[in-house]
């Protein structure tokens, strides 16, 4: 079979094996290839030491990126490839790393020690692909499966349950029973794995090709118990309204999977309702309300995202385009859609927009599409035509006031305000000379009446 790798990894292959040494690019990278995929990462296995790695490359910038473990990271101008021993590995008493490394010549000892079959396989230019363990035919067959023993994989590092998760929704492959059920019996396991790895593996989930199909899995396999056990109550649970014909949990998983693969829109989309079960209420004829549920869902996403350790600029996004998901205009209704656009940010409001377009695609409600879509035609035009929309915005500040004899203040505040309102809906009074003779006559002329 051939495989078309870039130069600078191919180069670090021909260089080991002149010196004698077998290498093999390994993993991942492979998986791609045999799926018609670009590779982001390449990774090389070889039998050389690795300070043996680090004297065949002297004349590169060569990073000790983790001796221990066997591994350095060769540089060059084109790319970086991690260089990794061969190795065999003890138990994980810790559930992350291995009691104990040692360093071997052998290529199917070392691919033993992987997770799954798919990243299980090797190849190079001598000896082609390296597979024993079925990792060709499993992509064949779209399927995931552990190398060896499940429970003992899943014991070694818990964080593999979600890898198997991931796998399978990004790939659109299948995890096979013997894998799935290990899954479910260790899935209360996951508890003993950091947050921070919890959290990076659930957002590749988010953001994958079929988010959808990942959290159903995380709820097939019960790993949704531990990691997000706030969207339990969502599942069942019936708005009773006339707009909407799913429960929340499949409403929500409609709008996910309609959002674009941003990591805060698909975290909105996830936490949009998920504060609606505890703001029901049914009216005399018995339709369901959620008032308020924005506000709750705000709560209970920064609870979540906390709890995962997530950077706190990802919180305020997504909380910005929860809280306002529900703020739907005509296109008519510029000066509410100006007064939106300011409260969001410019940098927010096409985000919020792809929400809102997300979520009328997953209801019932006639009209609320186009409604959408024509929204984002008015935010446009009034972003493309620079009208004001803030107080940075207008052509008078404070010290203009000032100026004119108005003094600090609260009246000063409402006066500005007044005068945002003003131009908001009429942005041709957006001027200085036009706003200072509005504000002579309406404050300054009342002022001076005042004294007299």
């Amino acid at each position: 079979m051939k495989i078309d790798i870039p130069h600078y990894v191919r180069g670090i292959l021909d260089r080991l094996i002149d010196n004698g040494y077998e290498a093999y690019i390994v993993g991942g990278c492979i998986r791609d290839i045999l799926l018609k995929k670009h590779p982001e990462d390449w990774d090389v296995t070889t039998s050389a030491l690795p300070e043996e790695v680090i004297k065949i490359f002297n004349d590169k910038t060569v990073v000790n990126t983790g001796e221990k473990y066997g591994t350095v990271t060769v540089i060059n101008g084109d790319g970086k490839v991690e260089v990794t021993t061969f190795r065999k590995e003890g138990d994980y008493s810790d559930g992350r790393h291995p009691d104990w490394v040692s360093f071997g010549n052998n290529i199917e000892d070392d691919l033993r020690r992987r997770d799954f079959t798919v990243n299980s396989m090797a190849w190079n230019p001598i000896k082609g692909i390296v597979d024993p363990f079925g990792g060709e035919e499993d992509i064949a067959k779209g399927t995931i499966r552990t190398v060896g023993n499940p429970l003992h994989r899943f014991s070694e590092d818990g964080l593999r349950m979600m890898r198997a998760v991931r796998f399978a929704s990004n790939l659109n492959f299948t995890i096979v029973d013997e894998t799935l059920e290990a899954i479910k019996y260790m899935a209360a396991s996951i508890k003993n794995i950091s947050m921070e790895r919890i959290r990076e593996e659930f957002f590749k989930i988010i953001v994958g090709t079929n988010p959808k199909y990942g959290l159903n899995l995380l709820l097939d396999t019960r790993l949704m118990d531990f990691i997000l056990p706030e969207l339990l109550i969502t599942i069942g649970f019936q708005q009773n309204n006339p707009y909407h014909d799913m429960d929340v949990f499949h409403h929500t998983l409609c709008v996910l999977e309609k959002t674009p693969p941003v990591l805060h829109i698909r975290l909105a989309a996830l936490f949009h309702d998920i504060g609606k079960p505890y703001c029901y209420t049914e009216d005399e004829e018995g339709i369901g309300h959620f008032y308020g549920h924005n506000k709750k869902s705000v709560q209970i996403a920064e609870q979540i995202l906390k709890r995962l350790k997530s950077p706190n600029k990802l919180i305020r996004k997504v909380s910005i385009l929860v809280e306002h998901h529900m703020r739907y205009y005509n296109s008519n209704e510029r000066y509410e859609i100006k007064k939106l656009i300011c409260e969001v940010g410019k940098d927010n409001i096409f985000d919020l927009l792809s929400l809102q377009k997300a979520d009328a695609m997953c209801k019932n409600k006639e009209g609320l599409i186009d409604n959408a879509h024509n929204m984002e035609k008015t935010v446009k035009e009034i972003i493309s035509n620079n009208e004001p929309l803030c107080l940075q915005d207008l052509a008078i500040n404070g010290e203009d006031l000032m100026k004119s004899g108005l003094k600090p203040g609260i009246d000063m505040g409402k006066a500005l305000n007044e005068l945002l309102n003003m131009v908001i809906k009429n942005p041709e009074l957006n001027n200085k000379e036009t706003l200072l003779t509005i504000a002579l006559n309406k404050w300054l002329s009342a002022k001076c009446n005042e004294r007299f």
